[in-house]
C-alpha cells in the first residue's frame, strides 16, 4: 500500500470510530510484525446479521472536511485536526483489496460533506455503483445517507446499499440547535421518510412483478449522541420510540458523547457519560423492540432517568410489584416476558416445557433462566418461599448483593463505577 494511502487511511478510519452504527470491535491489538491482521489501525469494525454471524467491515469517511461547525463532531470546520480524502477509486481499490485477502466481508462508508449534500452524495453513490457494476462486489455495504441530499441520489443509492443510515445527532431539536445551529431533525427525517416509502413501494411492487431491483433490503439505522446536551433518558427513549414506530428503523444507536471541544455551550464540558448509562439505553431499546414494553412503562414524567445500578426491566417490576409473583406454570407468554432475568428465548422454552408437567427449580436454571434474579418475582412447583414477604426495595438490595458485575459494588450508601 501506498504511503498516502495508508495515511489516509489511518486519518479516515480513526474520525469514522465516532459513528457507532455498526458495531465495533474495539480491538487494540497491534501486529508486531510476527503475526496475521492488524485490529488496532485497520479501520476494520465488526458487525453482526441476523442470524448471529459476526460480519468484519472496512469502516472508513470518504473524507473528514466539512462544511459544517458541529460542537460534538471531531471532523468540525473549526477543528485543527489533518485533513485527508478518498478518491473514489482509492475506496474501491481498498474495498476490493481487503475482501480478496478476506481481512473485511463488507464497508461501512460515511463521509463529512464537502461543498454540498448532492457532491458528497454523487461521490458516495459513484463508490458503491463502481463496486457492484464494474467490480462485481456483492459484499455487504453500508452508507450514510447526507442530510439534504436530493432525492434521485438517495433513491438511486438504495438500489447498491444493503443498508442506510442518517444520523439524527441529538435526541431533541433544541439540543441540535444548540451545538450545531446550521443543521435540523427535518433534513433527517425527509430522507427517512423517503426511503421508508421507497422500501415500501418497492415491497408491493415485488408482490405483482416477478424481477424487481432490491432496495435497502438490511433497513435503516440513526445514530443519537448522548450526555453532549441535557435530555433526560425519558427524552431520548421518547425520540427512539417515534422513530422507530414512524419509519420501521431496524436500529438506534446510542452514541455517548466524547469530549472534544471546550466550548462554553457543552453543558457537561470535560466530562463523559458513564457506559453504563449507554447501557441502560440499549436494555431499555431492547425490552421496547423484542418484550412488549411500552416506552411509557419504563420511562415517565414519575421517572425520567433509568436507575444506573440496576437494569430497566428489574426496576420496572419492583415498581410495579401487584403484577408479580408470577405462576411459571399457567402465566402466559407476554408475562414470563416480564420477568427478570428471564430472556426471550427462555421464556419459550418455559412455554414449550411445562406442556410436559410443572416445571421445578432445577428445571429452570437447567432452562437458562438467571434464577438469583427471577426468584424474587415467580413461584413454580417447588418455591421457598412467596413474593409477598418481600418489599421491592428488599428485593433490589438483595439482586444488587448476590451481584457479580464487574462494573458495581456497592456499600449501604453509595454505588461506585469503576
Amino acid at each position: 500500500m501506498f504511503d498516502r494511502i495508508r495515511e489516509k487511511l489511518n486519518i479516515l478510519a480513526d474520525a469514522a470510530k465516532y459513528d457507532v452504527s455498526c458495531s465495533s470491535s474495539g480491538g487494540t491489538r497491534k501486529n508486531d510484525s510476527k503475526g496475521l491482521g492488524d485490529s488496532h489501525s485497520s479501520g476494520i469494525c465488526h458487525t453482526y446479521t441476523e442470524d448471529g454471524r459476526c460480519v468484519s467491515l472496512l469502516k472508513i469517511l470518504l473524507t473528514n472536511h466539512c462544511i459544517y461547525d458541529c460542537l460534538f463532531c471531531v471532523s468540525r470546520k473549526s477543528n485543527d485536526i489533518k485533513r485527508a480524502a478518498f478518491t473514489v477509486d482509492e475506496v474501491v481499490e481498498l474495498t476490493m483489496n481487503f475482501y480478496r485477502r478476506n481481512y473485511i466481508e463488507g464497508l461501512f462508508l460515511s463521509s463529512g460533506i464537502f461543498k454540498n449534500a448532492d457532491f458528497t452524495m454523487e461521490r458516495l453513490l459513484l463508490v458503491v455503483k463502481k463496486l457492484r457494476l464494474e467490480q462485481n462486489y456483492n459484499g455487504y455495504i453500508h452508507l450514510k445517507t447526507i442530510p439534504g441530499a436530493s432525492d434521485e441520489l438517495i433513491k438511486e443509492a438504495g438500489l447498491y446499499a444493503d443498508r442506510m443510515s442518517i444520523n439524527l445527532e441529538m435526541p431533541t431539536e433544541a439540543g441540535l440547535k444548540l451545538l450545531a445551529p446550521e443543521k435540523n431533525h427535518a433534513d433527517v427525517i425527509k430522507p427517512l421518510d423517503f426511503v421508508q416509502k421507497q422500501i415500501s413501494q418497492f415491497s408491493a411492487d415485488k408482490k405483482l412483478i416477478k424481477h424487481i431491483p432490491k432496495f435497502v433490503p438490511a433497513g435503516q439505522s440513526t445514530q443519537m449522541v448522548i450526555g453532549a446536551t441535557p435530555e433526560s433518558d425519558k427524552d431520548i427513549m421518547y425520540t427512539a420510540n417515534a422513530f422507530y414506530k414512524n419509519f420501521s428503523l431496524r436500529r438506534i444507536y446510542y452514541s455517548g458523547y466524547v469530549p472534544i471541544s471546550n466550548d462554553t455551550r457543552m453543558p457537561i464540558m470535560g466530562t463523559q457519560p458513564p457506559l453504563l448509562r449507554e447501557n441502560r439505553l440499549y436494555q431499555t431499546d431492547w425490552l421496547m423492540r423484542f418484550y412488549g414494553f411500552k416506552v411509557q412503562e419504563i420511562l415517565n414524567d414519575a421517572n425520567p432517568n433509568l436507575d444506573i445500578d440496576i437494569d430497566p426491566k428489574l426496576s420496572w417490576a419492583i415498581r410495579n410489584m401487584q403484577h408479580f409473583p408470577v405462576d411459571i406454570n399457567t402465566a402466559d407468554y407476554k408475562m414470563i416476558l416480564r420477568v427478570p432475568g428471564i430472556g426471550v428465548m427462555s421464556a419459550k422454552k418455559i412455554v414449550q416445557a411445562r406442556k410436559f408437567g410443572k416445571l421445578r427449580i432445577d428445571q429452570l436454571r437447567k432452562i437458562g433462566i438467571a434464577y438469583n434474579k427471577a426468584k424474587h418475582f415467580i413461584v413454580c412447583s417447588d418455591s421457598p418461599y412467596q413474593l409477598k414477604d418481600y418489599q421491592g426495595t428488599q428485593i433490589k438490595a438483595f439482586i444488587l448483593a448476590e451481584s457479580k458485575s464487574k462494573y458495581l459494588k456497592t456499600d449501604s450508601n453509595q454505588m461506585i463505577l469503576f
